[in-house]
C-alpha cells in the first residue's frame, strides 16, 4: 500500500501508538505532520527519524482541545504541504478511576480532549480535508470491555464512535470516516503503573496471549489510510486480538 503524494496529520503523534502510525505512514510515502500539545522534544525526535528514513515530516504544537489551534494547525499543513488527505485522530488521555472517585477535572479533562478535540479536527476537516480523503478517529475496546474504573474514558470514546458514524454520512466528497478501537497495548503510558500480574491478566484475556505492539494498530492504520480502504465508512474497526 503506497500513500506517495498524500499529507498526513496525525494527533498526539509523539510517542506511544501516534509516533509508530507516523513512523508507518512515512515509511508508506506519506508526508507527515507530528502533532502534539505539549512534548516538543519528542514531537523534533520522531519529526527526525522520518527525515532519516527519507521521509518528509513537519511538528505541529497544537492542543486539539482548543479550536484555534486546530486551525492553526490545519492552516499550517497546507502552508508546508498544499493539501491534506489524511487525518488521524489519536491524541487522548485517560484518567482510570471508580465513577466515585472521579473529580470534575478528571470528566472535564477526558471529554475536552477526546470528544471536543475529535470534534473540532471534524469541523475542520469538513472545509480542508481533500475530497476524497480518510479520517481515522481512535476509539478504544474499552467501549465494549466495561472495564470498571474505565467509565468516562470509555463514555467518551463511545462519543467519537457516534460521530465517526454520523459524520461518515455528512461530509460527503468522497471521504470515507472511521474509527479505530485497539485494545490493550504496549506503551509506555498504558504499562506505566501496571503490575506484572495485571499485564498479564490482560495480555490473556485476547486469542494471542500478549499484549498488542504499537506496530499491530499502525498496520491497520496504515490500511483504513489508503485507498485500498475506500468503500469501508462508518465502520468501528476492533483490534482487539479477539479480546472483545
Amino acid at each position: 500500500m503506497t500513500l506517495e503524494n498524500k499529507v498526513i496529520i496525525v494527533t498526539g503523534a509523539s510517542r506511544g501508538i501516534g509516533q509508530a502510525v507516523a513512523f508507518l505512514l512515512a515509511k508508506n510515502g506519506a508526508k507527515v505532520v507530528v502533532n502534539h500539545s505539549n512534548s516538543v522534544k519528542e514531537a523534533q525526535e520522531t519529526v527526525d527519524t522520518i527525515i532519516e528514513m527519507g521521509g518528509q515530516a513537519i511538528a505541529v504544537k497544537a492542543d486539539v482541545s482548543n479550536r484555534e489551534d486546530v486551525t492553526k494547525l490545519f492552516d499550517k499543513t497546507i502552508e508546508t504541504f498544499g493539501q491534506i488527505n489524511v487525518l488521524v485522530n489519536n491524541a487522548g488521555v485517560m484518567i482510570s478511576k471508580l465513577i466515585a472517585d472521579n473529580t470534575q477535572d478528571d470528566f472535564t479533562k477526558q471529554f475536552d480532549v477526546n470528544v471536543r478535540g475529535v470534534f473540532n479536527t471534524l469541523q475542520e476537516a469538513q472545509l480542508k480535508l481533500a475530497d476524497n480523503g480518510n479520517i481515522i478517529n481512535f476509539s478504544s475496546s474499552t467501549v465494549k470491555l466495561m472495564f470498571p474504573t474505565y467509565a468516562l474514558y470509555s463514555a467518551s470514546k463511545a462519543a467519537v464512535e457516534q460521530m465517526t458514524r454520523i459524520f461518515s454520512k455528512e461530509i460527503g466528497r468522497g471521504i470515507s470516516v472511521n474509527a479505530l478501537a485497539p485494545g490493550p497495548t504496549e506503551t509506555e503510558l498504558f504499562l506505566k503503573g501496571k503490575s506484572t500480574e495485571i499485564i498479564e491478566k490482560l495480555s490473556a484475556m485476547n486469542a494471542f496471549n500478549r499484549l498488542a505492539k504499537p506496530l499491530d494498530i499502525a498496520q491497520v492504520v496504515l490500511f483504513l489510510a489508503s485507498d485500498e480502504s475506500k468503500w469501508i465508512s462508518g465502520q468501528v474497526i476492533g483490534a482487539n486480538g479477539a479480546m472483545v
